[in-house]
């Protein structure tokens, strides 16, 4: 009967109340609170009021999503426009932002990401209206302004808005394999992130076959790492559905693309190497409901000089799927640590992201936790 009223199936309602899926859209617990006629927050935990770190997240989300309603540039709006900034400009500030996220400094991001979109898109409808300019850099440019945006609002629950900045990513690299494959990456993530998982290892796949013969023929390293990155998008997406054989072998042929190219081909900002495939193993091992696998697996990479080498945000993340790993095992002691961890190495990880709210509940419903597991849990109002 709750699956009817939520419009989900059964098996999502079990996976839910086994822990093996998280409850990490706000959306999702406004939908059961209301099937249950309970108040949200006695699904969150006790309220507390928001960080300053939160409340500029929200604003910075606001301010994103009024950006990407905008459009007097695709419909060439009467009026003196300034010019479009030089591509060098626009490139430096494009990077900029992708350190950023990867510094896991999603606040600051939000507030850069209204203006670099707007100028990205105003110096690609520039040179598509004969303006001028580097059509493939400015095209580049504004797949990769999307790409961030879409990436940062699925870390903040905002799955929707994310798969709509994905597709507008799309949509700019149209005709362009290697630009579609780039684009592709987030738009994976963000049907993941929306519970559609076949529709995500269906375009990942896709996008990742397409490239074959150029990044293997005559491609950069930074190439074939792109389409192994897709590959460990599908993988994850495989996973999502319990289709172990296909993450399992997707997985395997990631790893032969990174054992080749090795670390460091970050062209694409992909973070794509054999110590992401390693972390990518122990997120598909926790999505098919195998935590002591996750677990080792876990534990070994860790311990490689490599890891430390990812993005903080990277590394942060992951460790959520270490955190979730460790309480299916029944170790709340090592989940709490792996957590505590994460909000060491990237505190907006941890203090923003929906799910590692409801891992840290899942915590506390543990029993007494350590007191720095106590501690982020009343900085975040939980009970």
């Amino acid at each position: 009967m709750l699956a009817d009223r939520l419009g989900k199936s059964k098996s999502w309602v079990d996976k839910v109340e086994r822990g093996v899926r998280a409850l990490d859209r706000f959306t999702v617990i406004q939908d059961l609170a209301d099937v249950l006629r309970v108040d949200p927050v006695a699904l969150l935990g006790r309220g507390a009021p928001p960080s300053q770190a939160a409340r500029a997240a929200v604003r910075g989300v606001d301010g994103v999503r009024a950006a990407l309603a905008r459009y007097d540039t695709a419909l060439n709006v009467p009026g003196n426009p300034p010019a479009a900034p030089p591509a060098g400009e626009l490139s430096r500030r494009a990077r900029h932002a992708w350190l950023t996220y990867q510094h896991a400094d999603y606040p600051q991001l939000l507030r850069t990401l209204p203006e670099l979109l707007a100028d990205a898109q105003h110096a690609h409808a520039t040179h598509a209206n004969g303006g001028g300019g580097d059509g493939d850099g400015a095209a580049e440019l504004l797949v990769q302004a999307y790409r961030i945006t879409s990436s940062v609002l699925v870390k903040l629950g905002e799955g929707d808005l994310g798969w709509f900045a994905a597709d507008r990513a799309m949509s700019v690299a149209i005709g362009d394999p290697l630009l579609t494959a780039a684009a592709t990456v987030p738009l994976g993530q963000a049907l993941r992130a929306l519970d559609r998982p076949r529709p995500a290892l269906t375009v990942t796949i896709a996008a990742a076959y397409r490239i074959v013969p150029r990044v293997w023929r005559d491609g950069p390293p930074a190439d074939l790492a792109l389409h192994g990155t897709l590959l460990i998008q599908a993988a994850l997406a495989a996973a999502g559905f319990g289709d172990e054989r296909s993450a399992r072998e997707l997985l395997d042929r990631a790893a032969g693309i990174a054992d080749e190219i090795g670390e460091g081909h970050d062209r694409h900002w992909t973070s794509f190497g054999p110590t992401a495939v390693e972390l990518a193993r122990v997120a598909a091992a926790v999505a098919l409901g195998a935590g002591g696998e996750a677990v080792v697996l876990h534990e070994r990479v860790v311990g490689a000089d490599d890891w430390r080498r990812l993005p903080a945000e990277h590394r942060a993340a992951y460790l959520l799927d270490a955190t979730r790993a460790y309480l299916r095992v029944g170790d709340p002691l090592a989940a709490g640590r792996a957590l505590v961890d994460a909000d060491r190495t990237a505190p907006a990880e941890v203090r923003l992201r929906p799910v590692a709210r409801t891992l840290l509940t899942d915590l506390a419903r543990h029993g007494p936790v350590p007191a720095d597991v106590a501690g982020l849990a009343t900085a975040l109002g939980i009970g």
